[in-house]
């Protein structure tokens, strides 16, 4: 198999590491590859904060929804979308004088911008990922940065044109992650379509989630009062605490963007 597709195709989530520094020439090889990235317009609308300082691992640790293994983690960088570098850029350019000869509309970063800046840092933090792999590296995406913006801003100053979007932990697997299986996918037919969105059937739902269902249940007909695997992902995932909090975040950081 090609390589490159061995090294995706392997791929977990790793959250068990060796007590093993990862060297500075392994993070830049890293780093250097997620700034090969793809990017809109060439603009590199990220940027990545390495976070070396214990307390602030540890206060992550406990902010993430209590995952300690994020303080434990040999190397954490975070990645946020970025555009107060560009807006930053263009007031020093004097560009509200430029547009305003020139009949263009001024304005600040808006809701379009802040996603594609997302994708950018999104693209980035994966390709990180690719590279910390197939150099024996594992990883791990921590969603719940996501969570509690005040503190987020706070612990790292963040100005207003950034978005907390994702955190990675790395470092080399333990023996027990390495043997640990790794998670299903859903078939393709449930992912790949065609020139048109196609919606699930009840009947695609059952097969989709025939083996979650059967592993998570096994004998028993309920958990905690759901009795199928939806009603299980909406009470843990979807309807639950950090969930919620992650929401009322997501509107603050929007509404500090917008303002």
């Amino acid at each position: 198999m090609n390589p490159v597709l061995e090294t995706i195709l392997k791929r977990k989530s790793v959250r068990a590491y060796e007590d093993r520094v990862i060297s500075v020439e392994i993070r830049n090889q890293i780093l250097q590859a997620a700034m090969r990235a793809p990017t809109a317009g060439n603009l590199m609308l990220y940027s990545i904060i390495e976070v070396n300082d214990q307390a602030k691992k540890d206060v992550l640790a406990k902010t993430c929804d209590n995952q300690p293994f994020i303080a434990r983690a040999p190397w954490v960088l975070l990645f946020l979308a970025d555009y107060q570098r560009w807006y930053d850029y263009f007031l020093a350019c004097d560009v509200e004088e430029f547009a305003t000869r020139n009949g263009l509309s001024v304005r600040k970063p808006q809701e379009g911008d802040l996603f594609l800046a997302c994708c950018d840092a999104l693209i980035a933090a994966q390709t990180a990922v690719i590279a910390a792999e197939a150099l024996g590296i594992g990883s791990c995406y921590i969603g719940d940065i996501m969570e509690r913006y005040e503190e987020r801003r706070a612990l790292f100053n963040l100005p207003q044109y950034t978005f907390p979007i994702c955190l990675l932990c790395f470092g080399y697997p333990t023996a027990g992650q390495l043997r640990r299986r790794q998670t299903t996918r859903f078939d393709r037919e449930f992912i790949v379509f065609q020139d048109d969105y196609r919606r699930s059937t009840p009947a695609d739902f059952a097969d989709m989630f025939s083996e979650e269902n059967r592993r998570a249940f096994k004998t028993q007909e309920e958990i905690a009062g759901a009795r199928n695997f939806g009603q299980l992902v909406y009470q843990r995932k979807f309807a639950a605490d950090f969930c919620v909090e992650m929401n009322r975040s997501v509107r603050a950081i929007m509404k500090n963007w917008r303002e």
